[in-house]
């Protein structure tokens, strides 16, 4: 693809005409690589414009060839440290050779009969998956109308807490103790029964002892399933919209700016969301917390639902809501994909609906308020994640792919 290139969408041409014409990016003297690789000198891109990528076919045959040594070792090690030096970055080819990736076990929860398995930390999205659907087996969703105000408030106080955990807890682990009870069925039963069903629960009395301050989705997601059932649900970002729209000469690949994934203001937790608790501060060597929630829901043994999605923080709670699609609610892949989704994250105390699919009605969104909920609801240009999924037929292992409507994206079978 890189190679002989590839049709760009509308999507795609969005994107590249918004970075391109940035004030940051035209003005930047170290965005010219950007401009080179993924400019279009007669004009604007549009659908059905072909992008040829040669610098990074070479890099992708180079790992292909010489694997991990293919790029932190050579040729590439050493583009990046020229990067780095043309731009005042910090990163070393020592920095390169020192690095190593660390395997980690899934989290592992259960849920209906099912076994659900997601994302260790640094990746906060298997432990609040697995929080979230621990306090929601407590409340049989079923037996109300999937969009009631009832059931979209259990969901939203459900959330909150997952996400105090997460500012509280999460970070990487070979710097932090997790704690083991946060996907304990205990833990989450407790945090169920202070769930009050008439009334929302403010989001600052569910960390008193947080002192609060008064004061990107550029990711992807892949599901895919073999025919001997092997599954692997795979989220990688570049933190911000092109990273840090850096491209290093002569590589072909963009530069990410995932230190924002950091607590950055220690101490600085306000209500507009930013989080500046201790467990993901900065520290040398330390990984930064993510999002990143690919999930994999299997019975007896075998996969049954893969799923995962872009979207920054609302991640984990697209995530959750595919799982309760399924397993929950028993929709087919087409319906639980179409189905609208909410979002709360803790801070700021605001709940957001896609209400433009008209499932979410306006008597609903006027229950939520007079509980205590502070709501918006999403634009019809405006949507959450982008959950491309794969359900597998318990009875004939028949593999069920679906891209998500709100974003671009394809099913295919080989």
């Amino acid at each position: 693809l890189a190679r002989d290139g590839f049709e760009v969408d509308a999507a795609l041409a969005r994107s590249l005409n918004a970075v391109l014409a940035s004030r940051s990016v035209r003005r930047g003297e170290h965005h010219q690589e950007l401009i080179r690789v993924y400019g279009k000198p007669e004009g604007r891109w549009k659908a059905g414009d072909r992008l040829v990528l040669p610098d990074l076919a070479s890099t992708l045959e180079r790992i292909a060839d010489k694997k991990d040594d293919g790029f932190y070792e050579g040729r590439i090690a050493r583009l990046i440290e020229e990067e780095m030096k043309r731009g005042g970055g910090l990163i070393t080819r020592r920095d390169l050779d020192d690095y190593r990736a660390r395997v980690r076990s899934a989290v592992h929860g259960t849920f209906r009969g099912h076994d659900v398995y997601g994302a260790p930390p640094p990746s906060s999205g298997g432990t609040c998956v697995v929080q979230m659907l621990n306090v929601l087996e407590h409340f049989d969703l079923r037996k109300h109308p999937r969009y009631s105000a009832r059931n979209l408030h259990v969901m939203t106080e459900t959330m909150k807490r997952a996400y105090c955990d997460r500012a509280r807890h999460l970070g990487d682990s070979d710097f932090v103790d997790i704690p083991p009870h946060l996907v304990s069925k205990s833990y989450a039963a407790g945090l169920a029964s202070r769930i009050d069903l008439k009334k929302a629960t403010p989001s600052e009395e569910l960390a008193p002892e947080i002192q609060l301050a008064d004061e990107s989705p550029q990711t992807t997601h892949f599901s895919v399933v073999d025919r001997r059932g092997m599954a692997v649900s795979n989220t990688t970002t570049l933190e911000g919209s092109w990273g840090a729209k850096i491209v290093v000469r002569g590589a072909g690949f963009v530069l990410n700016n995932e230190m924002g994934d950091f607590n950055w203001f220690p101490g600085h937790t306000d209500r507009r969301g930013r989080i500046g608790t201790p467990a993901n501060r900065i520290r040398p060597r330390k990984r930064m917390l993510s999002s990143q929630s690919p999930t994999i829901v299997a019975r007896n043994g075998h996969p049954v639902l893969v799923t995962g999605s872009p979207g920054g923080r609302t991640i984990i709670n697209t995530s959750l809501q595919m799982v309760l699609s399924i397993v929950e609610f028993g929709q087919d892949l087409p319906s639980a994909m179409r189905a609208p989704r909410i979002h709360h994250q803790w801070l700021p105390d605001r709940l957001l609906l896609e209400t433009h699919r008209g499932t979410i009605s306006d008597d609903v969104v006027k229950t939520l308020k007079a509980m205590g909920h502070t709501v918006f609801t999403r634009s019809r240009n405006s949507y959450q994640g982008d959950a491309h999924s794969i359900l597998v037929d318990p009875k004939t292992g028949r593999l069920h792919g679906v891209a998500d409507w709100r974003r671009n994206g394809l099913a295919a079978g080989f």
